[in-house]
């Protein structure tokens, strides 16, 4: 058993049927834009983000993931305790990042290697978004709309 990674598509579609969205991005992100219904479990804080790719830029990548990686451990272990201990077996998450995976991807691995049956969005809420934006015409043909309009005063609200 893997954690299954899953297409933002297949995610859109079947959203309602996971026990849990998580996003596993900062609280800035977080709070900038979501999945509907998702929680917020950082694998890494707004300023342990900003250190780490600091040291990604300055230092090296690999030291980067070091130090990263300690950071990750520790918040997903924290997570862990405060969200997961009462979860039963057959509890289902999706998580998601920004992209790449890394970060969901480390959360959702632990959370397999729990016990838990655990999915990802293939590229994440940026895969995610650009997937709702391509329904966007769909969506919109299947409305009706009427045009009210009317100096100002003249009742257009009743």
């Amino acid at each position: 058993m893997t954690v299954h990674a899953i297409s933002a598509e297949d995610a859109i579609a079947n959203l309602a049927s996971f026990d849990a969205v998580i996003d596993a991005r900062s609280e800035d992100e977080y709070a900038e834009d979501h999945l509907p219904g998702a929680v917020n479990w950082p694998s890494l804080n707004n300023e342990e983000r900003a250190a780490i790719g600091t040291i990604y830029q300055q230092v090296s990548p690999f030291e980067a993931k070091k130090r990263g990686a300690a950071l990750v451990a520790a918040n997903i272990a924290r997570h862990i305790e405060a969200h997961v201990l009462d979860k039963p077996r057959n509890w289902m998450p999706l998580a998601y990042c920004w992209r790449g995976g890394k970060r969901s991807g480390s959360l959702a691995l632990v959370l397999h290697q729990i016990g838990f049956r655990t999915h990802v969005i293939e590229g994440g809420y940026k895969a995610f978004r650009t997937a709702i934006r391509g329904q966007i015409p769909d969506l919109a043909a299947r409305l009706n709309y009427r045009v009210v309009c009317g100096p100002t005063g003249s009742g257009k609200t009743r």
